[in-house]
């Protein structure tokens, strides 16, 4: 299902930019105004973000929005590629 991919794409892109930036998911949480457990969910691909989650995530990485999407459509094209098509 696609809406997995998203959110599993996501939640890796999220992970991975946090680490990179070495900050801990409640730094993060507390960066971007949201709950630890929250942040946890969606790295986990549990959740779907809100477009406003979205947005506070970038900002409390420091990247812009549509940065953060590009590497989230980056990843799911390199599963494209890598297994069948999403």
């Amino acid at each position: 299902m696609l809406g997995n991919k998203i959110n599993d794409a996501f939640g890796k892109v999220l992970r991975n930019l946090r680490k990179e930036s070495g900050l801990s998911q409640e730094k993060l949480a507390l960066e971007a105004d949201l709950q630890r457990n929250y942040i946890s969910l969606i790295e986990l691909g549990q959740n779907q973000p809100t477009l406003t989650t979205i947005y506070k995530l970038s900002g409390a990485l420091g990247i812009k929005t549509t940065q953060l999407m590009q590497l989230v459509d980056d990843e799911l094209n390199s599963k494209k590629i890598n297994s069948k098509p999403l």
